[in-house]
């Protein structure tokens, strides 16, 4: 509950509470404190078992942080429940040869996974050259087109 506090933020919490109960009251408002946290944490428990007693046997292994939202899904999809086949579109996805096909597409090379004959430089482990520019197109041969940068 208390994880981020550091020792300066207790220290000054300390502090605060002296100089506003007093050295003499203190110790009273701390056992008033504590009695009250004892009681709520009672009251919750038992509130807690009686909702899981009026739900029946088929709840008995009910837990009330998987009311959480972030609990719910972390629990649904993240563990081995793979009703969706999830796990295998998360294996299936590789962000590596999507890049590696559109940097293919982007320069006018077949990608290896389309089933061209070339190969693409990153299949065999060779980085491509960037800075290497095309060679120019014969005399009769257009140049490229791109609609989208007219």
């Amino acid at each position: 509950m208390f994880n981020d506090i550091g020792a300066l933020e207790l220290l000054t919490l300390v502090v605060l509470a002296v100089l506003v109960f007093g050295p003499e009251k203190l110790p009273k408002v701390i056992q008033d404190v504590a009695r009250t946290i004892r009681k709520i944490r009672e009251f919750s428990d038992s509130a807690k078992e009686d909702i899981r007693s009026e739900l029946g046997p088929q709840f008995k292994d009910f837990e009330f942080e998987d009311l959480n939202p972030k609990t719910f899904v972390r629990k649904q999809l993240m563990d081995g429940n793979d009703d969706l086949g999830l796990k295998e579109i998360r294996e299936s996805f590789d962000l590596r040869k999507e890049m590696a096909e559109v940097a293919d597409a982007v320069n006018g090379r077949e990608s290896a996974s389309s089933g061209g004959a070339a190969a693409s430089p990153a299949s065999d482990g060779a980085k491509p050259d960037l800075l290497k520019k095309p060679a120019p197109p014969a005399k009769d041969e257009r140049p490229p087109f791109d609609a989208d940068a007219t």
